[in-house]
């Protein structure tokens, strides 16, 4: 074989892994698409007294399914409480007296919000807020209880 047609076929195979790292790279961080568009979306807000480790882009589930992602995270001046921005999909629709709860997956994994729809008739708006949520729970928080419960026995 000629070099310049073992470079080409080199050449080829380095742009492959290439591709495969970017692709890789893309899916790990979950990039779903380069486009910021909201119009299949509608923006839901709740106040959370601790987020733990949520992060932006974290998913939005309900019974395990993505039905959003969290766009932005601040802090109340008013109350000092965490306010979560989220993006739903239009798709899904979800009742005024829905409650949010902020959850691991697995004992070490990321944190997400879970959505559980209640039974109330209407549904929620555009930038309506969820009041029924419940905060993270914090793994050297628990540690730090069950210590303090042994020791004092």
């Amino acid at each position: 074989m000629k070099r310049s047609t073992i470079d080409f076929w080199v050449g080829i195979f380095v742009v492959i892994g290439l591709a495969c790292i970017v692709f890789l790279s893309l899916k790990v961080a979950n990039i779903t698409s380069f486009s910021s568009s909201s119009n299949g979306t509608y923006t839901l807000y709740a106040k959370f007294s601790n987020i733990g480790s949520l992060k932006n882009d974290a998913p939005v589930k309900v019974s395990g399914f993505t039905v959003g992602r969290v766009t932005s995270i601040g802090l109340d001046p008013n109350t000092y409480q965490a306010r979560v921005t989220m993006q739903i999909d239009k798709h899904y629709q979800f009742t005024s007296d829905s409650s949010a709860e902020i959850l691991t997956t697995g004992l070490l994994g990321e944190q997400y919000i879970g959505l559980q729809s209640g039974g109330d008739v209407d549904d929620l708006k555009n930038d309506d807020t969820i009041t029924l949520t419940s905060s993270a729970m914090v793994l050297e928080q628990l540690i730090s209880k069950f210590m303090t419960n042994m020791s004092s026995k």
